[in-house]
Parts: structure tokens; sequence; C-alpha cells
């Protein structure tokens, strides 16, 4: 046989194989899309109804027509109908008359934004964000926006991941990248390349909770972040995504406990102590809290891709988690 035959031989090979995987792949995607399509309706009411009390606001993964949309149900009745909007986000936050909402904008080349909407659901603000949206807050009367994104890497195991995390201002001027303020660490500043910044929780409009990590420094911080001296200093170690509970006493987040898996844990700022919750499984989100009593958090489905269910757990070392609102994501308690 000739090198040529041989070489006309490997390519028909790989022609095959590439047409086999690509016919694959689109099959997939048919299935996928045809799964949604064909998904049993949700049940719907009107949105005056649920924006007349208190609701919860969060990102629809129920398969069909409104994946994606920002939904909302009464909060005495989250399991039941829910009014949903036109609006698409892949992550949604509420604060005072404000909506933030991070999202996806797929075409040939893909982009990704922050959107302001004011409660009547008119858009008020846009800006582009750096990369792949994953956590945005409001503060409480909706004055102070903060989003992270992902400017590579889809994971906080990823290597060479880097976030983006900027708070701007609804009333005034923004603060830009809170990479730029000074981080302190045991009192001095700590200027490692590598420091990154995301998970941002507001107290009011001057002080803030986030997590600070660095890879060459091997750990991650809960810090302090104070905007008018535009400083981050660490407090405690090993703590990712803080949410300051509505009484301010307290914040929930997630800690390592081991190969990139997260507890749930409760630190009350007056004490300084530390409870863990009674929740196994590992939780990859920054939660938000119900009540004083009890938190929600996301939890994605293993054997069903692309849906997500909120789940609630109280403040309790042996309470068990509970099914709070099936098929939804990134949940924003109003109480108005």
């Amino acid at each position: 046989m000739t090198d040529r035959l041989r070489g006309y031989i490997v390519i028909a090979v790989v022609v095959v194989v590439t047409a086999g995987v690509v016919a694959f792949g689109l099959n997939a995607y048919a299935d996928h899309v045809a799964a949604r399509e064909n998904a049993p309706a949700v049940a719907r009411t009107d949105l005056a109804t649920v924006e007349a009390g208190p609701r919860v606001v969060f990102r629809s993964t129920a398969p069909g027509a409104d994946y994606g949309k920002v939904a909302m149900v009464p909060l005495s009745a989250p399991d039941g109908p829910r009014a949903v909007t036109d609006i698409t986000c892949d992550r949604v936050d509420v604060g005072g008359s404000s909506v933030s909402c991070l999202r996806t904008e797929r075409g040939v080349v893909t982009t990704f934004e922050a959107e302001l909407y004011d409660e009547a659901w008119n858009e008020i603000d846009s800006w582009p964000l750096a990369g792949i949206p994953n956590r945005t807050r409001l503060s409480e009367d909706g004055a102070l926006i903060a989003t992270t994104a992902f400017v590579t890497g889809h994971s906080y195991a990823s290597t060479g991941f880097s976030t983006q995390t900027e708070i701007h201002s609804a009333v005034g001027a923004d603060y830009g990248n809170i990479e730029d303020f000074a981080l302190l660490v045991d009192g001095a500043e700590y200027t490692a390349a590598d420091r990154n910044m995301w998970g941002v929780t507001f107290v009011d409009d001057e002080i803030f909770y986030a997590t600070a990590a660095s890879a060459s420094a091997g750990t991650t911080w809960l810090v302090r972040g104070d905007l008018a001296a535009r400083t981050l200093t660490a407090i405690r170690e090993n703590v990712e995504c803080p949410s300051i509970s509505p009484d301010g006493t307290r914040l929930a987040y997630k800690k390592d406990r081991g190969d990139r898996e997260w507890d749930l844990a409760v630190l009350d700022l007056a004490s300084g102590d530390e409870l863990v919750l009674g929740e196994t499984r590992s939780v990859d989100d920054q939660v938000e809290w119900l009540d004083d009593d009890t938190v929600l958090y996301g939890m994605t489905r293993e054997a069903d891709p692309g849906v997500s269910d909120v789940w609630s757990l109280d403040i309790d070392e042996n309470a068990s988690p509970e099914l709070f609102l099936p098929q939804a994501w990134s949940p924003s308690v109003v109480r108005p």
C-alpha cells in the first residue's frame, strides 16, 4: 500500500467518524429540543396577582416555552401556579423596586450582559459583562448592584479561572471591579496577582461581604468590604458566597469540606460562632434567606440536565432539607 493510498484511507476514516459524531450531536440536540417543546405546561397565574404580596422571584427551569424566563410565586404557595415575565435571565435578584438580570446572548458571537429593570419590568440600564454570568446581588434599597462573571473557566475548580466582580450604582458613580480594592489579610495588604473576588452580599449602601481567593495562597477568605475606603478585610478562611440574614446578624455561606464539595454554614457575626447545617449534599450556590430562620438554595437534577429545584433548610444542625420550589433557580425573596 502506497503512502498516498494510506493517507486517503486515514482521511476517509476521519470524515466518517466526524460525520457520525456530528449526526449524534444533532440527534441529541433535536431530542433535547423536542423534550422541552413537548413538556407539560406549568400552571400559571397573572403577574398582578402575585406582585400584590410577598413573593419569590426566580429563574424558571421548567422545560418548555418558559425555560429561563423570570417567574414568581406567592411566598405562601411556592409550589402553586406561577406568573411568568418575558424577561430571560441566567441569574436574577430583586432589591427595592429594581431587578438585576444577568443573561447570555447567543448568536454568531456569544455575548454576556447585565440588565436593570424597574418594578414594571422596563429596562432602565444595561452594560456588558466580561464573561459567563455567575452571581448578582442588589442592596436592600436597590441602589447598588453587584455582578460576578467568569472571565475564563466554568467552575471554581477550573485551571486558570478568573472572575470579574463589579459594583454598580443606580444613583451615583460606579465602584468598578472590587479586585482593585486593597485586600487586607492579617493587617497587611495582600497583592498577589492571582486574586479573585466573587459572591457579594450587601449589609447597606457602604458595607458588604464577599469571597476573596488566591491560588498561590491556597485558600479563600470571607472579606468585609468598605466602599468608601475601597478595602476588603479578611475575617475568616475557607468561606465562599456569603449571604446576610434579613436581620443583619448572621451570614450563611458554603465552606469547602474537601474535594471541592461544600457544606452550608451560618456565622453569628457578634459571637463568631459557626454552625454547620444539616444538608449532606454538596451545595454550589449563593443562598438566599427565606426568613431569619431558613435559607433557600438551588440544586441541579443529575438525571434531568438543565433542570434545578430550590430547596429550603432550617438553621439547625439536625434539620433536613425540604423541596421548596420545583423547577427553579436563583430565588429572590420579596417582602413588600
